[in-house]
């Protein structure tokens, strides 16, 4: 598919335009495509011969001419008019943190900077400050942006990212004087990878909590302390992070806690909407003129609209605000809707912990029921079991649940899909088993579409593991056409797994929801290889919120009759 060839195109065009000193719609317009364009699961090129590209929101005739354009041609003039005359090194300075297209602008056409080398000879000869608009404050402000952008590492995963906004938010829960204090940005709207950390408190004594923040004990550096705003970089485990503070009053909390959870996107549908009203909104707040009529709350944001409230994970701008209009939100799955996890291994492949202690755990995260899923026999890497190993396992659970009150294990397997297609087990081995999971481990560029429809197709297989097979910012995953393996699990009523490893989330949330609407059910497991893994559940079920799930979507919520059910109707149908 050629989405994002033609997405990176239309993104470099509206950077092109700010860097020339453009403002307004058509930049606004060629972002929105492009991100449609990365985000759009269905193949440009078709949409294109069924003359179905103005149907695409966000794609007006305009731009559907130019796709065309490239489609035909392989280039889209319009690129090589905007960016003429643009030093391309210009368009790596965007992403420094302070250095935004006015900026850029400003500095190539007053001092000649044309590169990073350029530009941290202007900021540290002097000569940046004396510009309009620039200052000692502000080429202080990017000289931290490029040492943050040189030495930052790469975006967090969930777990990282969870774990140090929570970790700074209990350290300060006892500042005296603070009244509120969560985090928002992308990490509230739950994205697979999060920048730097955004914090938003309510605090009788602001510069009480500006200390206690800036002390934190992993900073490692102070980026500024103001009477209401700070930002520090921390060392984890991982790298160096960034973490930004905003301290605002009780009555603006809602409006902040909206506008800095973002999405960007989001926010502009927004507030385009407000305009058409005669309002305005902002960090601030709802205003009607110069009166505040919300922004205590969010949900009184989104009322003073006519809107219900919307979840942070849905804020993306894909049709939310829409359906918030026409109440047709979803009721979105939730942590404590989840009733199983049916996709662990133990020590009797390549995990850490005991079966005994899996069923512990599970029972105290307050499970009724679990599935045993074992590497086969081709995972001898992984320390696959053969059909004798299996079956004794298979033998050990069903002792073990005589002897269990209240809670099942069910007998399962992750089963290879081999080369040619079949299955590492016989059908008799299979047969034993109450889970079937289908993976992909091995050839992922030989014909995996066909060999993951061709397991669907198997009268004994349930689930289809990560059917993506990606590693966020790690691997891209297998060659595989996702809308055909959705098409074939609609048709044969196989399940599609959302991996809740977090560098995994696999699928994601644009093919979760895709699968959904298709009609197919998804499974959140964790793939634990051991007890502390069964906390990945919250990620999986983050995705499976960003895309659109409700419970009656996701089988982990059946109870354990329903879930049996189900999967004797799967063998049969």
């Amino acid at each position: 598919m050629k989405n994002q060839e033609i997405a990176r195109i239309l993104e470099r065009i509206a950077e092109a335009l700010e860097l020339k000193g453009e403002t307004g719609f058509r930049v606004l317009a060629y972002r929105k495509a492009a991100r449609v364009l990365s985000e759009l699961t269905e193949d440009v090129e078709e949409l294109n011969r069924e003359n179905r590209l103005e149907s695409i929101p966000g794609i007006g005739t305009g731009i559907a001419k130019k796709i065309q354009e490239y489609l035909a041609t392989g280039k889209i003039k319009k690129l090589e008019e905007v960016t003429k005359g643009i030093d391309p090194e210009l368009f790596a300075l965007l992403n420094i943190p302070g250095m935004g297209p006015k900026t850029i602008k400003l500095l190539h056409e007053q001092l000649q900077v044309n590169n990073l080398h350029d530009l941290k000879k202007v900021l540290t000869d002097g000569s940046a400050a004396h510009l309009p608009g620039m200052g000692k404050k502000k080429v202080s402000n990017i000289l931290k942006g490029i040492e943050i952008a040189e030495h930052t590492g790469q975006r967090m995963y969930l777990n990282e990212a969870f774990e140090l906004a929570e970790n700074i938010i209990r350290y300060m829960e006892d500042t005296d004087g603070l009244k509120k204090i969560t985090f928002a940005g992308s990490l509230r709207r739950g994205k697979e990878t999060v920048g730097d950390i955004d914090i938003l408190a309510v605090a009788k004594k602001p510069e009480a909590l500006v200390k206690k923040f800036i002390n934190y004990k992993d900073t490692q550096q102070i980026l500024s302390a103001g009477a209401t705003r700070a930002a520090i970089r921390v060392i984890t485990n991982y790298g160096i992070r960034q973490v930004d503070l905003r301290i605002v009053e009780e009555n603006e909390f809602g409006a902040a806690l909206q506008y800095f959870t973002g999405s960007k996107s989001h926010n502009i549908a927004i507030r385009t909407m407000a305009q058409k009203q005669g309002l305005k909104i902002s960090e601030y707040g709802v205003f009607r003129e110069e009166k505040r009529i919300a922004g205590k709350d969010e949900v009184e944001v989104y009322q003073a609209l006519g809107l219900p409230y919307i979840e942070p994970e849905l804020r993306e701008d894909r049709g939310e605000i829409e359906a918030a209009k026409e109440g047709r939100l979803p009721d979105l799955i939730q942590i404590h809707d989840i009733r199983s996890d049916l996709h662990l291994h133990t020590n009797a492949s390549d995990g850490v912990s005991r079966l005994e202690e899996i069923i512990s755990a599970c029972k105290n995260i307050g499970y009724s029921h679990i599935a045993i899923a074992e590497h086969s026999i081709s995972a001898g890497y992984a320390g696959g079991l053969s059909e004798e190993e299996l079956m004794r396992r298979c033998d050990e659970i069903d002792k073990i649940n005589d002897k269990l009150s209240g809670f099942r294990v069910l007998k399962g397997a992750e089963v290879d899909i081999t080369l040619n297609g079949d299955l590492d087990y016989s059908d008799r081995a299979l047969g034993r088993l109450d889970v079937v999971i289908a993976s992909i481990h091995q050839g992922f560029n030989r014909e995996v579409t066909k060999r993951i429809c061709q397991a669907i197709e198997h009268p004994l297989v349930h689930i289809i593991a990560h059917p993506s097979g990606r590693l966020i910012d790690k691997r891209p995953g297998y060659t595989v056409d996702l809308e055909k393996v959705i098409e074939c699990a609609a048709n044969f009523r196989r399940i599609l797994e959302i991996n809740a490893f977090y560098e995994r989330l696999d699928l994601n949330d644009i093919w979760a929801r895709k699968a959904k609407e298709a009609g197919v059910l998804l499974a959140i497991n964790t793939d634990a290889h051991g007890v502390a893994d069964l906390d990945w559940m919250r990620y999986g079920v983050i995705t499976a919120r960003r895309a659109w799930l409700e419970k009656a979507d996701v089988i982990n919520c059946l109870t354990l009759n329903q879930l049996l059910k189900l999967l004797r109707e799967i063998k049969q149908y």
